[in-house]
């Protein structure tokens, strides 16, 4: 009885190709949308995913200020910085958040549920988030995706 080896397939970076997706966050909910974009920055759609490598795809979010907070997060959420030095420590609600800069409670959902190494610092730079409709990246021609209840892209026609 003869035996043949198996071997585990790994992505080489010059055969992975880059695809830009634009995703609409109006009305969709902060953490179930952040999980959903961390999965396609990562690169766990493809079937050709290799964890060492960045896999993943550069994902454009539009409409940022519109994104919806359940329960009573918009008042008792807190964003924490700290300078380093003492009495540093600063904190802001949801609310004075989205006022002050509406784009980063995503970037900063998303950044979490990331890799906290170089890799993941790779992947965050593929993410591009616009408070409104408008973006900068039409020469790239993403294509508008939405996702499913399990998490599924599904990619709309053109």
């Amino acid at each position: 009885m003869t035996q043949t080896s198996q071997r585990t397939y790994t992505a080489k970076p010059a055969t992975l190709t880059d695809n830009w997706y634009l995703v609409d966050a109006r009305g969709q909910t902060l953490g179930r949308l952040a999980v959903n974009i961390a999965r396609v920055l990562r690169g766990k759609h493809r079937p050709q995913f290799t964890p060492h490598l960045n896999t993943g795809e550069h994902v454009v979010v539009i409409n940022a200020r519109d994104i919806v907070v359940t329960g009573r997060k918009r008042t008792l959420k807190r964003y924490d910085r700290y300078s380093g030095y003492p009495s540093g420590r600063h904190e802001r609600s949801y609310e004075q958040q989205m006022e002050r800069d509406p784009t980063y409670p995503i970037t900063h959902a998303v950044r979490g549920m990331l890799q906290h190494n170089t890799l993941g610092a790779e992947m965050l730079k593929r993410l591009r988030v616009y408070a409104g409709p408008e973006h900068h990246h039409a020469a790239q021609q993403p294509q508008p995706i939405s996702f499913g209840e399990l998490g599924e892209i599904k990619v709309a026609s053109s």
